[in-house]
Protein backbone atom coordinates (compact mmCIF):
# COMPACT_ATOMS: atom_id res chain seq x y z
CA UNK A 1 0.00 0.00 0.00
CA UNK A 2 0.97 3.62 -0.34
CA UNK A 3 2.27 4.24 3.46
CA UNK A 4 4.11 0.87 3.81
CA UNK A 5 7.91 0.85 4.26
CA UNK A 6 10.64 2.20 6.40
CA UNK A 7 11.60 5.94 6.70
CA UNK A 8 14.52 7.85 8.31
CA UNK A 9 13.98 11.58 9.28
CA UNK A 10 16.60 13.83 6.84
CA UNK A 11 15.01 16.95 8.05
CA UNK A 12 12.51 18.90 10.03
CA UNK A 13 11.10 22.55 10.63
CA UNK A 14 10.09 24.44 13.69
CA UNK A 15 11.08 21.39 15.96
CA UNK A 16 12.39 23.10 19.31
CA UNK A 17 9.25 25.68 19.01
CA UNK A 18 6.74 22.88 18.33
CA UNK A 19 8.17 20.47 21.04
CA UNK A 20 8.27 23.60 23.58
CA UNK A 21 4.72 24.58 22.76
CA UNK A 22 2.99 21.29 23.64
CA UNK A 23 5.03 21.05 26.98
CA UNK A 24 8.70 18.57 26.17
CA UNK A 25 11.01 19.73 28.71
CA UNK A 26 14.28 21.67 26.99
CA UNK A 27 16.46 19.03 28.12
CA UNK A 28 14.74 16.44 26.34
CA UNK A 29 14.13 18.68 23.11
CA UNK A 30 17.87 18.67 23.34
CA UNK A 31 18.71 15.25 23.18
CA UNK A 32 16.14 14.58 20.20
CA UNK A 33 17.58 17.09 18.01
CA UNK A 34 19.75 15.24 16.28
CA UNK A 35 18.20 11.67 16.27
CA UNK A 36 17.71 10.34 13.17
CA UNK A 37 14.26 8.89 14.21
CA UNK A 38 13.45 5.54 12.09
CA UNK A 39 9.67 5.37 11.08
CA UNK A 40 8.11 1.73 9.97
CA UNK A 41 4.75 1.66 8.62
CA UNK A 42 2.72 -1.06 7.34
CA UNK A 43 -0.48 -0.67 6.03
CA UNK A 44 -3.47 -2.99 4.94
CA UNK A 45 -6.06 -1.83 3.36
CA UNK A 46 -7.62 0.72 6.27
CA UNK A 47 -5.64 -1.31 8.71
CA UNK A 48 -1.76 0.62 10.27
CA UNK A 49 0.94 -0.03 12.21
CA UNK A 50 2.91 2.84 12.80
CA UNK A 51 6.32 2.83 14.64
CA UNK A 52 9.31 5.47 15.45
CA UNK A 53 11.95 4.02 16.73
CA UNK A 54 14.33 6.44 18.57
CA UNK A 55 17.76 5.77 19.83
CA UNK A 56 16.33 4.76 23.72
CA UNK A 57 13.00 4.04 23.17
CA UNK A 58 10.23 3.33 20.37
CA UNK A 59 6.29 4.58 20.23
CA UNK A 60 3.91 2.24 18.09
CA UNK A 61 0.72 3.61 17.05
CA UNK A 62 -2.05 0.54 15.43
CA UNK A 63 -5.24 2.07 14.23
CA UNK A 64 -7.95 1.63 11.43
CA UNK A 65 -8.87 4.84 9.47
CA UNK A 66 -12.41 5.45 10.51
CA UNK A 67 -12.44 3.74 13.92
CA UNK A 68 -11.63 4.97 17.56
CA UNK A 69 -8.36 3.05 19.05
CA UNK A 70 -5.76 3.94 21.82
CA UNK A 71 -3.02 6.09 20.51
CA UNK A 72 0.39 7.33 22.56
CA UNK A 73 1.70 10.90 22.27
CA UNK A 74 5.58 11.80 21.31
CA UNK A 75 5.49 12.50 25.87
CA UNK A 76 4.34 8.72 25.89
CA UNK A 77 0.76 9.65 27.08
CA UNK A 78 -1.89 7.57 26.00
CA UNK A 79 -5.40 9.07 24.59
CA UNK A 80 -8.04 7.79 22.13
CA UNK A 81 -8.53 9.23 18.39
CA UNK A 82 -9.67 8.22 15.22
CA UNK A 83 -7.87 8.32 12.71
CA UNK A 84 -9.42 9.30 8.95
CA UNK A 85 -8.08 9.96 5.63
CA UNK A 86 -8.89 12.06 2.61
CA UNK A 87 -7.25 12.60 -0.54
CA UNK A 88 -4.36 10.33 0.72
CA UNK A 89 -3.51 12.09 3.90
CA UNK A 90 -3.91 10.31 7.10
CA UNK A 91 -5.18 13.13 9.81
CA UNK A 92 -5.65 12.90 13.39
CA UNK A 93 -6.22 14.93 16.31
CA UNK A 94 -3.69 14.57 19.37
CA UNK A 95 -4.43 16.31 22.85
CA UNK A 96 -2.14 19.29 21.65
CA UNK A 97 -1.84 18.77 18.09
CA UNK A 98 -3.16 18.16 15.08
CA UNK A 99 -0.92 15.10 13.07
CA UNK A 100 -1.11 14.60 8.91
CA UNK A 101 0.62 12.24 7.25
CA UNK A 102 1.66 11.68 3.21
CA UNK A 103 3.56 9.92 0.90
CA UNK A 104 4.33 12.67 -1.56
CA UNK A 105 7.87 12.28 -3.76
CA UNK A 106 8.37 8.99 -2.60
CA UNK A 107 9.30 11.04 1.02
CA UNK A 108 6.57 10.87 4.29
CA UNK A 109 5.64 14.24 5.21
CA UNK A 110 4.30 14.39 8.66
CA UNK A 111 3.07 18.20 9.49
CA UNK A 112 1.97 18.20 13.37
CA UNK A 113 0.36 22.22 14.07
CA UNK A 114 -0.06 23.14 17.71
CA UNK A 115 -2.53 26.13 18.21
CA UNK A 116 -3.02 28.64 21.47
CA UNK A 117 -2.99 32.10 22.84
CA UNK A 118 0.36 32.77 20.65
CA UNK A 119 -0.19 31.49 17.28
CA UNK A 120 0.21 28.15 15.72
CA UNK A 121 3.37 26.42 15.13
CA UNK A 122 3.91 23.66 12.90
CA UNK A 123 6.73 20.88 12.81
CA UNK A 124 7.22 19.68 9.19
CA UNK A 125 9.45 16.13 9.38
CA UNK A 126 10.80 14.74 5.88
CA UNK A 127 11.76 11.10 5.56
CA UNK A 128 13.62 9.30 2.83
CA UNK A 129 12.57 5.69 2.45
CA UNK A 130 15.49 3.04 3.33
Amino acid sequence: MAFTGKYEIESQENYDEFLKRIGIPDDVIEKGRDFKIITEVVQNGNDFSWTQKYPTTSMNNNFTIGKECEMQTMAGKQFKATVTMEDGKISVRFPNYHHTAEISGGKLIERSTASGEKGSVTLTRTSKRI
